[in-house]
């Protein structure tokens, strides 16, 4: 993979910092119109891909919908609301806890886990971001009777079904599988399958299972992310936008007409993330106040801006 200069950090007039990074965009007709880096050489889209898993999920036969579909999607800041979500899932099927396989964590959100930390509580496979999908893919389990015990594994009934809805909404082959942070296989696509498996979200016709799971994203973005978190802001404040974030440096967002972009820091870092990802959705045609706020990366010098994160090479 060769990423090209993306972000340019700028300290009192000079260049402090670069970014290297991939980022494309797509048109309805799948075409590139924007680029930058390698955008067909594969990367793990990490939790930017849960959408994805949790259309597989759908199509194995899942009921689930709304807000707590969403939280399928999620990688949850842990507050009470995302919690009370996971053990309503698992209860639904008759389990509990003590049924995830994910790592435990503390919450995401800073205020959950300092109460976490002052009730003297040890990490969770609950609090941990990714606890919904989790609890979404145990509730598949049940509904087809597949064992439960070993879900995580590549070769159980389940994570075949994942591998096969990644490639077929990435239009691509499956690059390769590894273990994501949270123990579940990690999918491995190009930034163009990214952008457009997303675009087949956003384009979905309704009551599809993509449809369901654009429409879950848009109507409860908040169980998507968290009520401080970017992703949240930007699918609330950009009319019909489907958006996953993900874990070192991956971003991914697409229009309801089909347009959709993907984004990959190389460093994994998040500074340039948001914005790089705001700058191609603006290429795109999006207009929306979020997107200028998100685009504004400040610099600062003793608590004062002194320069900003520039977004260059996207044309």
């Amino acid at each position: 993979m060769s990423h090209a200069v993306i972000a340019r950090v700028i300290r009192s007039g000079f260049v402090e910092s670069v970014h290297h990074g991939t980022a494309v965009a797509i048109d309805p007709d799948g075409d590139v119109v924007r680029a930058a880096g390698s955008p067909q050489a594969p990367i793990f889209p990490r939790s930017s891909n849960k959408p994805l898993q949790a259309v597989a999920l759908l199509r194995a036969g899942l009921p689930l919908d709304g807000h707590l579909l969403a939280l399928a999607c999620s990688s949850h800041s842990g507050e009470r609301y995302h919690l009370d979500g996971v053990l309503r899932l698992l209860a639904g099927v008759g389990l509990d806890v003590s049924a995830l396989r994910n790592t435990p964590s503390f919450p995401l959100d800073e205020d959950e886990r300092l109460a976490w930390h002052v009730a003297r509580r040890t990490p969770s496979p609950l609090a941990q971001n990714c606890s919904g999908k989790h609890a979404a893919m145990l509730a598949t389990c049940v509904v087809n009777g597949w064992p439960i015990e070993y879900y995580l594994d590549p070769e159980h009934p389940l994570q075949r079904a994942i591998s096969e809805t990644v490639a077929d909404l990435a239009g691509e082959p499956v690059a390769a599988i590894g273990i994501d942070g949270c123990g579940a296989p990690a999918h491995a696509l190009s930034p163009l399958g990214l952008a457009v498996a997303f675009a087949r979200l956003a384009a979905a016709a309704p009551g599809s299972a993509e449809g369901r799971v654009a429409d879950a994203i848009r109507a409860h973005p908040e169980w998507l992310g968290g009520t401080s978190r970017d992703v949240t802001r930007l699918i609330r404040g950009v009319p019909g936008l489907v958006a996953k974030d993900g874990a070192e440096g991956v971003y991914a967002a697409a229009l309801p007409d089909g347009c959709a972009a993907a984004v990959k820091i190389a460093d994994g870092g998040e500074r340039p993330r948001a914005a790089v990802l705001a700058t191609l959705l603006h290429r795109l045609g999006a207009e929306a106040s979020v997107l200028d706020d998100l685009v504004r990366v400040p610099v600062l010098g003793h608590g004062e801006p002194v320069g900003r994160v520039e977004i260059v090479g996207l044309g």
